[in-house]
């Protein structure tokens, strides 16, 4: 019959691994449980622009009429952005949008009479408002994704997570407003 020091050492020898992989695969479940939080908080800001966007199309209508193209591309990309379901494809329908608001914020440069409407100063300001909230989200939701990919590469942790079905997340990437060359209307001097 083996001795106390036999079982001892068993104990850790199982133990020790069984503790770690415990805990690995409960940082795991807790940093996918953030991701998922931080993408609400990105469906949150999506579907803040996306009701903007109606209403500036509306406005810029009203305007310039005949920037029809325009105002069509920019609500199809609306609606391919709002039945995207993966996270590639919500980067590729809003990065395609993005392109559809500089186009249609391109359009308002050419017309002061619109640039002076109170109502599309309004909509201009909540749509820069919502591309802040947005891209501090994004970022928010790729340092989360980032640390568990992270997380399932390094050893032992990728055995866990293979051994669990744990697979990798895709970073939410969208060209930026700005970056995408968007003008930012000026009004009165001031860049909105």
């Amino acid at each position: 019959m083996p001795d106390a020091t036999f079982w001892a050492i068993l104990a850790l020898v199982v133990g020790i691994p069984l503790v770690c992989g415990v805990w690995m695969f409960n940082r795991m479940v807790a940093l996918g449980a953030r991701a998922d939080n931080a993408w609400s908080d990105i469906d949150v800001q999506l579907r803040k622009r996306w009701d903007l966007v109606p209403r500036l199309v509306e406005t810029v209508a009203g305007y310039a009429a005949h920037e029809r193209r325009t105002l069509e591309e920019v609500t199809e990309a609306r609606a391919g952005a709002t039945g995207a379901a993966s996270t590639e494809e919500h980067a590729r329908a809003e990065s395609r949008l993005n392109e559809g608001f500089a186009r249609l914020l391109a359009v308002a440069e050419a017309y002061p009479t619109l640039k002076a409407d109170q109502l599309f100063r309004s909509l201009h300001d909540q749509l820069i408002d919502v591309e802040d909230d947005l891209e501090s989200a994004r970022r928010y939701y790729n340092a989360v994704t980032r640390d568990f990919n992270t997380l399932i590469g390094q050893f032992p942790a990728s055995l866990v997570a293979r051994a669990t079905g744990r697979k990798g997340r895709t970073f939410f990437e969208i060209t930026d407003l700005r970056a995408a060359g968007v003008p930012l209307v000026k009004f009165g001097g001031s860049e909105g």
